[in-house]
């Protein structure tokens, strides 16, 4: 069946049971959820909202013959949920704004929402809201909304000299698989880590890495106005990666360093003590301190000596 047979009301109250509109005001903070106009959030007290906004668009962040559409919903959800990690914030809900073509299959579009809202139900992170218009690409236009307590928000500006830096977790096996065509893995969100990171003061920055390891600690750098020592050699990778390059004919370096959607956390540290017990339990035993800020520009230091920076995903 196609959205046109189904109609658009069809179709919203389809969603709406996919949802589950009984347990669409379970998220913490979340007053009403799904069946007016707008939703109702009451964050805690001592607390600021968080808000992020993400698109998803058919042809350029998924294609279904390279994954499922559930998949393609939960990834998704995912890198909604990310944004609400690097900021340290508890999730309160996500709203959906869905842009769907007259011919597209009812069932390819209910996948999608399956896959976002089952992930993101998982996270804390129910469903609260959203819309359903017409166009002429699959879009599905995310807002996710969370809490941290006041003040404490992770940001990317409070970086200093001498910080080090650190990565909560392996890079490039999401680029290796949309490499090859064949995506199977969904990244996790690292939101109790952000969480603990932070309550830590020795923390002064943080962003997640959505668009590649050098795309983002450029932004990081820029924010703080700091440059940075990375040493590619130390940053961790999957079990089997370089293995499983060679036999796609992909360079693994350039997969861990400019890859993108890992969704793991890069953070800066102040100090020279331990990661702190807390932080190093959450993020896994793949943590890995990766680098220093430094003056001047960024500088990548391998295993083969110097290189120069390479790019990240970009849009445009």
């Amino acid at each position: 069946m196609e959205v046109r047979e189904l109609g658009e009301f069809g179709l919203i109250e389809r969603i709406g049971r996919l949802a589950g509109l009984e347990r669409s005001a379970s998220g913490a903070g979340v007053v009403l959820g799904i069946g007016d106009d707008a939703a109702l959030l009451r964050p805690r007290a001592g607390h600021d909202v968080v808000v992020s906004a993400d698109a998803f668009v058919e042809g350029v962040h998924f294609r279904f013959d390279h994954e499922t559409p559930r998949l393609a919903g939960s990834r998704a959800a995912v890198a909604a949920l990310s944004d609400l990690a690097a900021m340290g914030a508890l999730p309160l809900g996500l709203t959906l704004s869905l842009s769907v073509p007259p011919r597209a299959e009812t069932r390819v579009v209910l996948g999608l929402v399956r896959g976002l809202v089952e992930q993101a139900g998982q996270h804390g992170a129910p469903l609260i809201g959203g819309n359903v218009a017409r166009s002429r690409s699959l879009e599905l236009h995310l807002t996710a909304l969370g809490e941290v307590a006041r003040g404490k928000a992770l940001r990317r500006h409070r970086a200093r000299l001498g910080d080090r830096l650190f990565v909560s977790g392996p890079l490039g096996r999401s680029a290796l698989e949309r490499a090859r065509g064949r995506i199977r893995h969904l990244p996790e969100p690292r939101l109790a880590l952000g969480q603990a990171l932070a309550r830590s003061r020795r923390v002064s920055a943080c962003i997640d890495l959505s668009d590649g390891l050098i795309a983002d600690l450029g932004h990081l750098c820029a924010a703080s106005g700091v440059g940075a020592r990375l040493d590619a050699s130390a940053v961790p990778r999957p079990r089997g990666f370089a293995a499983a390059c060679r036999r796609s004919g992909a360079d693994p370096q350039r997969l861990v360093l400019s890859g993108g959607e890992d969704y793991e956390l890069l953070f800066a540290l102040r100090g020279t003590q331990d990661v702190p017990v807390s932080i190093r339990r959450l993020a896994g035993p793949q943590l890995a301190c990766v680098g220093r800020l430094a003056a001047g520009p960024l500088e990548l230091v391998g295993t083969a000596g110097r290189m120069p920076p390479q790019p990240g995903w970009r849009h445009f």
